[in-house]
């Protein structure tokens, strides 16, 4: 799903979580529902049209970036 062999490594806790969680709303895999909750607060910030700076703002005030 992620292709080009990019990995993203998750914590033991988060990822049982991903998969209660995937699984309770449906989606045939984990990786599904990642994909999907990243593709969906991605269209947030590229929605709004605010620079990079605004979104870096964002980003920080949400706990995301220090």
């Amino acid at each position: 799903m992620f292709g080009g062999g990019d990995k993203i490594k998750l914590d033991k806790e988060l990822m049982a979580k991903v998969r209660k969680y995937s699984e309770l709303a449906g989606y045939s895999t984990a990786e599904e529902f990642v994909h999907h909750v990243l593709e969906k607060e991605l269209s947030k910030f590229e929605e709004g049209g605010a620079s990079e700076e605004e979104i870096r703002k964002r980003m920080q005030g949400l706990g995301y970036i220090s």
